[in-house]
């Protein structure tokens, strides 16, 4: 099976995932003592996928809890709607992963405000309001792979190649700090020259091969490709090798999951990723501890690690892949 088959065989699963949870619970809901709603942005993205999977495992160890999933369908609108219905439904706790965080923000603060503990997932909203926010330093994670990228390219005052850099959504607070952490390190080298202008690949793989057609037109040479997750860099790959350059690029990408960004690696792919943990299974430990009585922080910060090919096998095999 192709590799974009695979990907869209993740989304199919994860939506399914997502219409068996919402069933499963409503058919036992008198029997359940807390009931938590979930909004998620879109279940077609593979780490999305994970995402959802990693919720749904961790909710099947909590028989006292009914999980409500919605899925926003990638659309800002749809998925506002989605909350508003879920406080209609007066869930006792939200958890919701923004698509953009000023169009979550009003209606997470109408949860607020209706004294429903919010808890934000993986991309902030524009408030401090929220109950806790889960998820990894993007911006940490961006000054891992811009330190990689430096040595890459040469080492520190050394470094020196033309750079592609893919955005996610521009309207996603991940996407600057994955772009201001990586350049805290780049820019330091004046040898590091950026082809593009902030050319947004919406976090899709289409998209990043499209965006990198156009750069490999334009440009003869290409050093390396920064993408902010590992779809992006895949489709990126794709275009270079389409075009037969894939071999004098480095590809670095951002997610790390076993099944896409690890293998990717492992198969000479991408050159390096940097893993960003989902934060489902333990946004909904905290959710449940809050609402057994328990004291929350109010943000906790999931690890990442460096992969590259030295240790991706042992990581598969790890993951029992």
């Amino acid at each position: 099976m192709k590799r974009r088959e695979l990907l869209k065989l993740a989304g199919l699963t994860a939506a399914l995932l997502t219409t068996t949870a919402m069933l499963a619970g409503g058919a036992h809901a008198q029997d359940k003592k807390w009931k938590i709603g979930f909004s998620q942005v879109t279940t077609i993205e593979p780490w999305r996928a994970q995402f959802n999977k990693d919720i749904l495992a961790e909710a099947a160890k909590h028989p006292e809890l009914e999980l409500i999933i919605t899925d926003g369908e990638d659309k800002t609108e749809k998925q506002v709607a989605d909350v508003e219905n879920l406080i209609r439904q007066e869930v006792d706790a939200l958890l919701v992963s923004p698509k953009e965080s000023a169009g979550l923000t009003g209606v997470v603060q109408q949860a607020i405000d209706a004294k429903i503990p919010v808890f934000v997932l993986d991309r902030n909203v524009e408030t401090n309001d929220y109950t806790q926010f889960v998820g990894g330093d993007n911006k940490l994670i961006g000054r891992a792979a811009g330190e990689y990228a430096v040595e890459l390219l040469g080492g520190k005052g050394k470094a020196a190649g033309n750079v592609v850099e893919i955005w996610g959504g521009m309207g996603t607070q991940p996407a600057h700090d994955r772009h201001d952490g990586f350049h805290e390190f780049t820019d330091k080298e004046p040898g590091i020259k950026y082809l593009l202008d902030q050319q947004s690949g919406d976090w899709k793989q289409d998209q990043a091969y499209n965006i990198m057609a156009t750069a490999l037109r334009n440009n003869e040479k290409i050093d390396l490709v920064y993408g902010h997750n590992d779809p992006m860099a895949y489709g990126a790959y794709l275009a270079a090798k389409d075009v037969g350059r894939e071999k004098d690029i480095k590809f670095i990408g951002i997610d790390g999951l076993p099944n896409e960004g690890v293998q990717l690696v492992a198969n000479g792919e991408l050159t390096a990723t940097f893993t960003y943990v989902t934060p489902g299974a333990e946004g909904l430990r905290q959710a449940i501890k809050f609402l057994n009585g328990e004291k929350v922080e109010k943000t906790i910060t999931l690890p990442t690690q460096k992969i590259t090919k030295e240790n991706a096998a042992q990581i598969l095999k790890d993951n029992g892949l």
